[in-house]
Parts: C-alpha cells; sequence; structure tokens
C-alpha cells in the first residue's frame, strides 16, 4: 500500500461509465442503472439521482469496453451520501467482495 497525494492508501482510478446496481434486500432485488465516477482496490463512488440510505447492501457491475479485459463484479455497502446538487448525489460503497 502506498501513500498517494490524497492521504488514501490505493490508488482510485477515474472513470465514467455506466453501472448496472442490484439493491440486495430479502423481498425485492431493485436494479437501476447508475455512472461509476471511480474505484479503487477497497471502494467505488458512484453518482446517481437519488440517495441510498448508508448500510444498505448492493451489486455493482461495470462492463468492460475490451473483451480481454474482464467485467467488474462487486458487492458492498453504502457508507457515504453526498447531495451535490438537485437530483444528483454521490454514493460512495465499501467493497466486501469482487466476483
Amino acid at each position: 500500500m502506498v501513500n498517494f497525494d490524497d492521504k488514501r492508501n490505493f490508488y482510485r482510478m477515474l472513470l465514467n461509465s455506466e453501472v448496472n446496481l442490484t439493491i440486495i434486500d430479502d423481498e425485492i432485488n431493485s436494479k437501476f442503472v447508475a455512472t461509476c465516477r471511480d474505484l479503487s482496490a477497497t471502494g467505488i463512488a458512484i453518482e446517481m439521482s437519488h440517495p441510498l440510505e448508508l448500510g444498505t447492501r448492493l451489486k455493482a457491475k461495470v462492463e468492460s469496453a475490451n473483451s480481454a479485459v474482464q467485467s467488474l463484479d462487486v458487492t458492498g455497502k453504502v457508507v457515504r451520501v453526498e447531495e451535490e446538487s438537485t437530483d444528483l448525489y454521490l454514493v460512495g460503497v465499501s467493497i466486501d467482495d469482487i466476483d
């Protein structure tokens, strides 16, 4: 682990990619599409039009634009929600598992 200028332990890769989200729920697994802003080895930042509650468990899949690179499938929980503007929220997800 290297300490970068922004005081993170892992490098954060900037993206602007579609991410397919599934909220893990006992009753209904809600699915929707959002934008992956960036990701690292331990987290993913997602832009969306509505907030999610802290602690919400979800699955996220970022498709690869290159057939030689595997898609990213992760499971995690919401650890941060920031309202950036009207109908634009930045949701921070801590990654628990990578498939």
